[in-house]
């Protein structure tokens, strides 16, 4: 029983190791209007960053502006 056990073990261990190094066939080439689809969507997404990024930079300033009584950047510590 054993060794029926440890046959079974060296077997399936052979297979994942055979099976992983398998080639898989190349992906096929992308047409010209996928291309484009995918470059169009790549630039609506950093568009979207972009304008994230802006309106972070302008609340960052407004709360700046509004928790700053003496002026920008305070040496002394109190407020």
């Amino acid at each position: 029983m054993k060794s029926i056990l440890t046959m079974l073990a060296a077997g399936l261990v052979a297979g994942v190791m055979f099976a992983s190094h398998a080639k898989l066939p190349p992906a096929p080439a992308k047409t010209d209007e996928q291309k484009k689809a995918e470059a169009d969507k790549a630039a609506a997404a950093k568009a979207k960053e972009g304008e994230e990024l802006n309106r972070a930079v302008d609340r960052a300033v407004a709360n700046a502006k509004k928790n700053s009584k003496t002026g920008p950047a305070s040496m002394d510590g109190k407020k």
